[in-house]
């Protein structure tokens, strides 16, 4: 009997515990609501929150507004039979031409779809901005550069159609999470395609340019020892980096990185075990070092794809409207 009452005092106290764990990250949130919010460090926990409804999920697919309209399957590019599309959303009845954020999904570079940020898409759009998201090749169509050429001829496509389709191509932000991240930060520092000689002082003084990009928990550094070895760039090269070293450097965002490149402003959870937080660290360092200017916020606690939480999701667009709204 001693026994049992042992046994259930002890799962008693491990429940007590645990409930204490799990509500501790929303109440300090709630006590300190101007810092970024706390997650739960491990991933357990967090789906554990989930379930018990202490935190709720974001809502992948909202209704489009009646005050919206959409511009949907437009074909920016066709490249060997295979056509690439994205989507705007702009407010309805609005004269001026509006600022343009373009949306660039996530997924390792292998899978995604350009509706993944519907959220942010809806959200934005009725804050009086106008927004697009664009599909790319994935790793099924064929490796780097594939993809950071494609994005490279949406941004593009974005500079040519702004009167068309009423924005302001001198003030277009790029926003990418993840993979999508990548690919939004090597396009606005200039990735230029492989081969391709170009004058860049003459290019950067006859065309647009991106005003402004967001790196959510996106990799920067594909040379770091980490990067090197992890199964998901090694796909997205197709070669190891022993064999092909260049090509590693090559899609690395940070290789272009200049005083005269666009502000950015950066998100990452410090329990990130997919996309390690020392990454965006070092751009940091970097934009600093530069003199670009920044944003960094270093969300406590959270692992990758942080923003499908609500509550770090509408922390993330608060400092995102904050960040577009004194750069755009």
């Amino acid at each position: 009997m001693k026994i049992l009452k042992r046994i259930f005092s002890g799962l008693l106290i491990l429940v007590i515990v645990g409930g204490i764990l799990l509500v501790t990250p929303r109440l300090w949130s709630a006590l300190n609501p101007e810092n970024p919010p706390v997650g739960y460090h491990f991933v357990l926990p967090g789906y554990l929150a989930v379930g018990l409804g202490l935190e709720k999920l974001i809502d992948m697919n909202p209704d489009v507004p009646s005050d919206i309209e959409q511009y949907k399957d437009i074909e920016y590019k066709n490249i060997n039979g295979k056509s690439l599309k994205l989507d705007i959303y702009r407010p309805k009845n609005v004269i001026k031409p509006l600022p343009l954020l373009v949306f660039i999904h996530g997924g390792s570079w292998s899978h995604g779809k350009r509706s993944d940020y519907l959220v942010y898409l809806m959200s934005f759009a009725k804050k009086g901005y106008m927004t697009a998201t664009v599909s790319y090749r994935l790793l099924q169509d064929g490796p780097y550069p594939a993809c950071a050429e494609d994005i490279n001829d949406a941004v593009q496509w974005f500079y040519k159609n702004g009167e068309k389709y009423g924005y302001d191509a001198d003030r277009i932000a790029l926003i990418g999470g993840s993979a999508g991240a990548h690919l939004a930060l090597l396009a606005a520092y200039e990735w230029r395609k492989p081969g391709l000689a170009t004058d860049t002082a003459f290019m950067r003084s006859n065309r647009h340019r991106i005003r402004a990009v967001v790196d959510i928990y996106g990799p920067i550094d594909l040379t770091t020892e980490y990067a090197r070895n992890q199964p998901l760039v090694n796909h997205l090269i197709a070669h190891s980096h022993k064999e092909t070293p260049e090509l590693y450097r090559e899609a690395s965002p940070i290789q272009y990185l200049d005083k005269k490149d666009p502000p950015t402003m950066i998100l990452h959870g410090t329990s990130d075990d997919l996309v390690p937080i020392s990454q965006s660290d070092y751009l940091k360092a970097k934009l600093d070092s530069l003199g670009v200017p920044n944003v960094y916020y270093r969300v406590p606690g959270w692992p990758h794809a942080m923003d499908v939480v609500k509550r770090v999701n509408e922390f993330s667009q608060v400092k995102m409207n904050d960040f577009f709204v004194k750069y755009l």
